[in-house]
């Protein structure tokens, strides 16, 4: 078992040497998806790293006990406690009742994840729904406590009786304006409150709704991650993962109500992944038209190459998606591919010094970017034998996650040839050299391939 593993905590804003609860152990929560829709690729990033964190501590010889959570109800169309139901919003949108809805995108987040090579055998996924004796068994333990009032829409947590509120985010309580995080709500006594359980409309019959001891209606988001963690891993346990823009509100809600209700700890580690931006900001779903694996996929990209681009850049860094970005992690990918494919042995000797360095960068914060820097170091490195190099990288991508051990060179070759055609085609258009161009053009055809121009002045292989 590794000594000494280091995670950034958001909770300290430091690197923080990592100490389980429960020795040998680790319990891990990530925050899962909203599913009224399918995942786009920004979102797919913080399950990337979630698993990469997973897989870490299980070559570091630790049992993990890893949820993400299915949040089908609840949760508003503007994060906070107003605006729609996404789950009512998307059900209107595809005339599905709000149940198949849910079934059917977390079907679809599933089939990411294991597209990913994210082993969803490895993980608890509690769905809100199943839960909601849970959430309002925990309100009902704030409400005993003294932390609750009702409004006209809902019961409402009261953050000015939690000293720690604004201590995750560094949060600026009094000057923050009315509205500045989510709409005004004038029946709330303060900005950052926020809604534990929300009344069903008046006259108007959810498909989601449940009775409770203060009337019809539906959790908020926030008391759902707060039942089900504390439901499949205890009141207190190690690390918490999410998106950055969990921290101001989200996470910082999980902290107060659970923290009330227990009067401990919640979580040791909060543990956060950067934004992906695409070439107009952060990769949002209100934009109504984003990228999904998926749609990569309809090009021709692998998402084991999108996942190599993932990790290419340390998680706490943002990351700008492009084309040509993915194009050149694919070029990268699919030569590990080829070298694996042509250095196939039965050998499991590793070498220990380029393990031991693979290792450092990992167990310090997950220095991924490092890690596939030692993969291509040791490849070029001709003192060792082929042979102890393969079974190493194989190694070494198991614990990354990219199964080089399944790679097939025959399905790598063509397109990997492609690219750098497609590059040639791209500086002669350019240099405006149409002749060439269109001979490239011809060239890529010929090897079963179609390139697309794109608007940005990037260009898609898809094939024929």
């Amino acid at each position: 078992m590794a000594t000494f593993i280091k995670l950034y905590n958001t909770k300290t804003r430091a690197v923080d040497v990592f100490i389980p609860i429960q020795k040998g152990e680790v319990s891990i929560y990530s925050c899962g998806p909203t599913v009224y829709h399918y995942a786009h690729i920004g979102n797919l990033r913080a399950y990337v790293f979630a698993d990469v964190l997973r897989r870490m501590f299980v070559h570091a010889g630790y049992t993990v006990n890893h949820v993400i959570n299915i949040t089908d109800v609840g949760h508003n169309t503007d994060d906070g406690d107003n605006g729609e139901d996404k789950m009512e919003k998307g059900s209107r949108r595809e005339g599905k009742s709000a149940w198949e809805l849910a079934l059917f995108y977390e079907e679809a987040f599933k089939k990411d994840l294991e597209m990913l090579s994210i082993d969803t055998s490895m993980y608890t996924f509690p769905r809100a729904t199943d839960n909601i004796p849970e959430q309002i068994a925990l309100i009902e333990v704030l409400e005993e406590k003294g932390y609750t009032y009702t409004t006209s829409d809902g019961i409402y947590f009261d953050t000015s009786k939690f000293p720690h509120y604004a201590d995750l985010a560094k949060l600026d309580i009094k000057g923050l304006q009315s509205g500045a995080r989510v709409e005004e709500n004038h029946d709330k006594k303060n900005i950052t409150d926020f809604a534990l359980w929300k009344f069903s409309p008046k006259n108007e019959k959810r498909q989601m709704e449940w009775d409770s001891p203060w009337g019809v209606g539906f959790p908020g988001w926030h008391i759902e991650c707060s039942a089900m963690s504390m439901k499949y891993l205890g009141d207190h346990f190690d690390i918490h993962t999410g998106g950055i823009d969990h921290i101001p509100v989200h996470h910082t809600n999980e902290i107060a109500q659970s923290e009330c209700a227990t009067g401990e700890t919640y979580v040791n580690y909060w543990m956060h992944v950067n934004f992906l931006n695409d070439n107009t900001g952060k990769m949002s779903k209100s934009h109504g038209d984003f990228l999904t694996l998926s749609s990569l996929m309809h090009q021709n990209h692998s998402p084991l190459a999108y996942k190599y681009f993932l990790l290419t850049t340390h998680y706490r860094k943002e990351v700008s998606f492009s084309y040509e970005a993915l194009l050149g992690a694919e070029v990268a990918y699919q030569k590990l591919v080829t070298w694996c494919s042509d250095h196939k042995t039965t050998t499991t000797v590793t070498n220990e010094t380029y393990l031991t360095e693979f290792e450092k960068a990992l167990y310090d914060d997950l220095a991924t970017p490092s890690c596939i820097a030692t993969m291509w170091k040791l490849i070029k490195d001709d003192t060792v034998s082929d042979a102890v190099t393969y079974a190493t990288i194989i190694e070494m991508g198991n614990i990354l996650g990219l199964p080089l051990h399944s790679a097939k060179k025959k399905e790598s070759e063509s397109i990997f040839k492609a690219f750098p055609l497609a590059d040639k085609r791209k500086l002669a258009k350019e240099a405006k050299d149409y002749a060439q161009a269109d001979e490239i053009r011809k060239e890529i055809e010929a090897m079963g391939f179609i390139i697309k121009d794109n608007p940005d002045g990037s260009y898609s292989i898809l094939e024929m």
